[in-house]
C-alpha cells in the first residue's frame, strides 16, 4: 500500500520536473543552476520545493532601485551566452546592464512578472494532490474501522 509520504514525493517530484520544463519554455535557463537548485522535501504530510533565492526575480522580476550584483550579471552574460566579444568589455557590459536594471527594473518586472510558478502549481493541481492524500486516509480509516468491527463481532 502506498502511503501519503510516497504520494507527496511522487507529486512534488512531478511539480519539480514541470517547473523545470516551464523554466526552459520561458527561455530562462543560463547556467543550469536554478534547475539544479530545486529540491523536494517530504516529511509525513508536509512537502516543499526549495530553490535558489533568485527564484523570486524569475517569477516577479526585479524592481528598479539598487544596483544588482555586477558579478552575478557578468556570470549571467557568460552563461547565457550574450554575444559581446570585440564590441565592449565584459565588465562594461555587466555595468551597463546593472545600471539599466537599477533604473528600470528587469523585463520580467516591467511585464508584470512571469507565470513560471502559477502555470505549474495551479489550484486544481493542489486540490488533486490533497484529494490523493485524503483518499489514502479514507482507505486507511475504512480498513481500521472494518478490522475493529470484525473484532467486535467475533
Amino acid at each position: 500500500m502506498i502511503n501519503q509520504s510516497a504520494i507527496l514525493q511522487k507529486e512534488f517530484e512531478a511539480l519539480k520536473q514541470d517547473l523545470i520544463a516551464k523554466h526552459i519554455e520561458l527561455g530562462m535557463p543560463a547556467s543550469g543552476n536554478w534547475e539544479r537548485s530545486l529540491v523536494v522535501e517530504v516529511q509525513r504530510l508536509k512537502a516543499t520545493i526549495h530553490g535558489a533565492p533568485y527564484t523570486e526575480q524569475l517569477v516577479n522580476g526585479r524592481e528598479p532601485g539598487k544596483f544588482p550584483p555586477i558579478a552575478a550579471i557578468r556570470q549571467w552574460i557568460l552563461d547565457k551566452p550574450i554575444p559581446f566579444v570585440g564590441k565592449i568589455k565584459l565588465s562594461s557590459l555587466a555595468f551597463l546592464i546593472a545600471r539599466k536594471i537599477a533604473k528600470e527594473g528587469t523585463k520580467y518586472f516591467k511585464q508584470g512578472g512571469t507565470d513560471l510558478v502559477e502555470a505549474v502549481i495551479t489550484p486544481e493541481r493542489v486540490q488533486s494532490i490533497i484529494d490523493q492524500v485524503s483518499e489514502f486516509y479514507i482507505d486507511s480509516f475504512t480498513t481500521e474501522i472494518t478490522g475493529f468491527l470484525k473484532k467486535m463481532a467475533a
